[in-house]
């Protein structure tokens, strides 16, 4: 049994779709935000040390509160800034950047936090209890290792947003369930009663059912190696200013290289994001209903 259980959560998104920062924004008269409640979740299922990535906007508040937290709640806490310069070459200009690296970078930043097996979200996401359940089952099991990881995806119909397009990882897996791809699309929406992306000025047609990559990763910490290796060719490629690194891509890397297979796992439970502002309150009157039903408690830490 391992003893060191660790979520890593991505929490240093600038949220300029959703025009705020989301990760410290309150969703109830609790003053939570979402990702409390999945911290909520993790530790409720067994994980007991938590990395926070964040961007240098997080107030100071908001770190004193999560380190109470901590404290009355006896789980090991840590937080790593998203900086620009993190794993940048010294003598690369990166002054016209002007948003972070993208989820793999924000991954790599963590590297000298983590050295045991680890389960990846984002800040700006609700994955439901069980996942994390699931995702220490697996962990537990010794079904994570430097030659295998996990995704625990969600069909594509139930991670849209009504209020605009949205990004999700693809996933395309053999009969065993094993990861052949997942790629990336930044353009997914409902129109009609179809699913819908663009690519290459051409719009394409997805199944419903189809299980898409919601960053929920379950990873050997050997990807970190990788991740920095995949980071310095990304900076060499010389990027546009708005181009990201992102960890589905460095992930399909590590598998087209074969240094790992992933084994990809359906989610148990109900995933609900906040991409846009008009998703709160949807957001909202989902935990609204899920503390009537004894979920939750009103107040997360007390």
């Amino acid at each position: 049994m391992i003893s060191k259980k660790t979520l890593l959560i991505l929490a240093g998104g600038l949220g300029s779709r959703y025009k705020g920062l989301k990760q410290v924004d309150g969703l109830l008269d609790n003053g939570s935000p979402l990702m409390e409640y999945s911290l909520y979740d993790a530790l409720q299922a067994g994980f007991n040390k938590v990395v926070i990535i964040f961007n240098r906007s997080i107030p100071e508040s908001y770190i004193k509160r999560l380190e109470k937290i901590s404290k009355n709640n006896n789980f090991e806490l840590h937080f790593v800034y998203q900086d620009q310069e993190m794993f940048v070459p010294e003598n690369y200009n990166h002054s016209t950047r002007q948003k972070p690296w993208g989820t793999g970078h924000a991954i790599l930043c963590a590297k000298n936090v983590i050295n045991e097996t680890f389960t990846v979200i984002n800040a700006d996401d609700f994955y439901g209890k069980e996942v994390y359940q699931l995702a220490l089952k697996e962990i537990n099991l010794g079904n994570i290792s430097d030659s295998q990881f996990e995704i625990i995806a969600y069909p594509l119909a139930t991670t849209l947003s009504e209020n605009g397009t949205v990004a999700r990882g693809i996933c395309t897996m053999d009969p065993e369930n094993y990861l052949i791809k997942v790629v990336e699309q930044t353009s997914i929406r409902k129109e009609g009663n179809d699913i819908i992306y663009t690519e290459n000025e051409k719009d394409i047609k997805v199944d419903p059912e189809t299980l898409v990559s919601m960053n929920y990763f379950v990873f050997h910490p050997t990807i970190f190696d990788s991740l920095e290796q995949y980071f310095n060719d990304f900076i060499k490629s010389e990027p546009l200013p708005k181009e990201e690194f992102y960890i589905p891509s460095a992930v399909q890397r590590m598998m087209d290289e074969n240094k790992v297979k992933v084994l990809v796992k359906s989610s148990p439970s109900q995933w609900m994001g906040m991409t846009y502002a008009d998703d709160k309150e949807i957001i909202k009157n989902y935990l609204e209903k899920e503390i009537h039903k004894n979920r939750y408690p009103q107040n997360l830490w007390k």
